[in-house]
């Protein structure tokens, strides 16, 4: 698929994501409207979609067929905000902007906006919970829908995503230096585990095998981690104008990233690396993957 084609059918499936999360927007109703309100904001920020993206595409290249799947769609996409509205609170990053417009707690106050993350987290599992209600008559789309939420509860939690984030914190505030296997921990944990969330559950909702699911683990291990690297690569030879924030920003508060440990050239040795292996993972899945496998590489080797 060439690179102009690659960004039409981009351009069409991020519409259709977008459909189906408003979908699942909450109300704005109620004296809880104003937490609802914060939540619905920055859910509807803009992004990538990835996380969603990457779960249909798995799910369409396993045979999944059916909107079992959307539930689901919208609710790691809800989880993903979450994250991103607590790490902008002053407690953790402190930022006033993402994506070109005022964070969550800046606009609401950081009260409302811890709340607004936690509301977009209990939301995201009330949303994932009515895939069941879709599958209630057939006993082998409910093992599997409840194997999908158990991932997607697992994947986001201590054993996951927040688990990374609090070894990166713990990490930031220790006095010696943060040693390789600390910094693969952080990336497997805090930026893996969702992309892992994702692509596992669209392979267990369309009824791939355990050893297939292990697969995509693995894969989607690698895209994480991958991606990762590649920040921190931007972080040093970015340009500002292109990735819309400063570069140096690792440098400039100390912070020890996967280029300060291996160097330039080794961390872009280990992208290729990893993002090959990824590839030829998803090349021994029989289903049509063309999108995916080169929305994986894109991500992995973007610019911005």
């Amino acid at each position: 698929m060439e690179a102009q084609e690659f960004e039409r059918v981009l351009g069409e499936k991020t519409a259709r994501l977008e459909d189906v999360i408003k979908k699942y927007l909450p109300p704005e109703e109620g004296r809880q409207r104003t937490v609802i309100e914060a939540m619905n904001y920055s859910l509807l920020a803009g992004g990538k979609r990835l996380r969603p993206m990457l779960m249909q595409e798995t799910f369409e290249m396993c045979g999944g067929k059916g909107a079992v799947v959307e539930p689901f769609l919208a609710a790691i996409e809800m989880i993903h905000t979450y994250s991103l509205v607590h790490d902008d609170l002053p407690a953790m990053d402190n930022d006033e902007y993402r994506r070109g417009r005022r964070t969550t707690w800046y606009v609401y106050g950081d009260a409302m906006g811890i709340l607004a993350g936690d509301g977009l987290l209990n939301y995201a599992f009330e949303t994932a919970l009515r895939a069941f209600g879709m599958c209630c008559n057939d006993a082998a789309a409910m093992q599997r829908a409840a194997l999908a939420l158990f991932t997607l509860a697992r994947k986001a939690g201590i054993y996951g995503m927040i688990g990374g984030q609090a070894a990166d914190i713990e990490a930031e505030r220790q006095e010696q230096s943060v040693t390789g296997e600390q910094l693969l921990f952080i990336h497997e944990h805090k930026t893996a585990a969702l992309i892992q969330a994702s692509m596992m559950i669209g392979a267990i909702l369309a009824g791939a095998s355990e050893a297939e699911v292990r697969q995509i683990e693995k894969c989607a291990c690698n895209v994480g981690i991958a991606f990762q690297i590649q920040d921190d690569i931007l972080d040093v030879t970015g340009d500002s104008g292109e990735l819309g924030k400063p570069v140096g920003s690792d440098a400039q508060n100390h912070k020890q990233t996967y280029v300060t440990l291996k160097g330039l050239e080794a961390a872009g040795a280990d992208v290729e690396a990893l993002s090959r292996e990824a590839v030829e993972i998803l090349d021994g899945f029989g289903g049509g993957h063309a999108f995916l496998k080169q929305l994986i590489l894109t991500l992995i080797h973007r610019r911005r």
